[in-house]
């Protein structure tokens, strides 16, 4: 191969094994190569020493991109690593969710930038790229109902993605690809409305357990089972608290019943298993009965199929009973739909601002109905196996009881001497 140099040194020219000459030089620690496109060598020379100096003046304006590694590949290093260190950690719809949201929204979007490319403003103009989508398709309209137009994704949808992303950006400040994370906060940012999750007044909670237990007599027998235990589930969270996640890990071995020591009341002692890992819940007396209930209730058995000169005898077999089990659990099967028609059927299913109620409400309900009787809020984050931060901001702000009339209604007593001031909050 030969080999050429002008400038001093800092262009190489040289040719393999075709007629082309090719050129070579280092600018800021990085190399770049080209074709002269000539077969002379002092044209070649020429032509090599005008791309040079046409690569410095890009380079003092800095309109050459740096060489790195892009944000498709940070990803792909992040899924790795995540996937690996919180095994156990995190619940496998989470981690699963991060590679959702790389693969449907982060990486067309960002995929090609280097990943010092991602900036504070790109982060924006992602924002407003993804509001101008559409999120997931509207559920299809009822008889005599008009067809509900698609919505954006939500503001708690695209923070999970801002999530992931933040994630991405951190493995790449781990190897040192990245010096430091663009700020990537909303702007305009102002304080956000007071809002609650979806609950059950206690009107509406009676009128939940009433159509639940009225839907179990009245059902057909083949039904009967699934709406018993549709009705002792929601006694049993609105007593419990539990998220539902931690109910359908819920097995027998895991609950007690016990005699309160404060109280000398029965209650449930039960060994939580979800979200955080191990946690343990009290329940209010009225779970008692429930779980009673459930401990008696036989397990659905599927029926031994008739020979045909059995169906000729007319002989019928009938299933063995079998009981709960400890290690069966407490709620088996997925009874969601049977719930959600219940709700609807009942006009239940949208609270006062329109929020859609869920198993989870039941949780919600759990909370608010404790705090309305004037519960230690300390005691009941511990509980339930939540903050003290949390239950102020969701659930403490719109519930009345929590307002202290004596303090709020306060007068200041009238000194001696002193003349009576109007009152200015009567007509009188």
């Amino acid at each position: 191969m030969a080999n050429h140099e002008i400038l001093s040194g800092k262009v190489q020219l040289y040719r393999r094994t075709n007629k082309t000459w090719h050129c070579s030089a280092s600018i800021d620690g990085v190399q770049h190569r080209s074709s002269t496109k000539e077969e002379d060598l002092a044209l070649a020379r020429i032509a090599a020493e005008d791309w040079y100096l046409n690569l410095r003046g890009l380079s003092r304006v800095g309109l050459i991109k740096k060489k790195e590694i892009t944000f498709a590949k940070v990803a792909d290093q992040f899924e790795l690593e995540y996937e690996t260190i919180t095994e156990g950690q995190r619940s496998p719809r989470w981690v699963e969710g991060h590679k959702h949201r790389l693969r449907l929204h982060l990486k067309p979007f960002f995929g090609a930038l280097g990943i010092s490319e991602v900036t504070a403003g790109k982060v924006q103009a992602y924002r407003v790229h993804r509001a101008g989508q559409t999120g997931r398709k509207p559920r299809p309209p009822k008889e005599g109902e008009e067809a509900l137009a698609a919505k954006p994704p939500s503001r708690s949808t695209i923070h999970d993605e801002i999530v992931t992303l933040r994630q991405v950006l951190k493995t790449a400040q781990r190897h040192a690809w990245l010096t430091h994370l663009p700020d990537l906060s909303p702007p305009y940012g102002t304080r956000g409305k007071i809002s609650h999750r979806p609950w059950f007044s206690p009107v509406e909670y009676k009128a939940l357990y009433t159509a639940t237990r009225d839907y179990a007599k009245t059902v057909h027998e083949r039904h009967r089972w699934n709406a018993e235990q549709v009705h002792d589930f929601v006694l049993f969270m609105g007593n419990t608290g539990l998220r539902p996640d931690e109910a359908k890990n819920l097995q027998h071995r895991d609950i007690a019943i016990v005699k309160d020591e404060d109280t000398g009341q029965r209650i449930l002692e039960i060994e939580v298993r979800g979200k955080i890992g191990v946690g343990y819940c009290k329940s209010m007396p009225g779970a008692v009965v429930v779980y009673e209930r459930l401990l008696k209730r036989a397990k659905p058995t599927a029926r031994s199929k008739l020979t045909a000169k059995q169906k000729r005898a007319g002989d019928i077999i009938m299933p063995a009973s079998a009981y709960p089990e400890p290690k069966d659990p407490v709620f088996p099967g997925n009874h969601i739909k049977l719930f959600n028609n219940l709700l609807e059927r009942n006009g239940l299913k949208e609270d006062r601002d329109g929020q859609l109620r869920t198993a989870y409400s039941l949780r919600h309900t759990y909370i608010c109905l404790r705090l309305m009787e004037g519960a230690d809020i300390y005691q009941i984050a511990k509980n339930c196996r939540t903050s003290v931060e949390m239950i102020e901001k969701y659930y403490a702000a719109h519930i009345k009881n929590t307002l202290d009339t004596s303090a709020i209604n306060r007068r200041r007593p009238r000194r001696k001497g002193e003349v009576q001031a109007p009152d200015l909050h009567t007509d009188e």
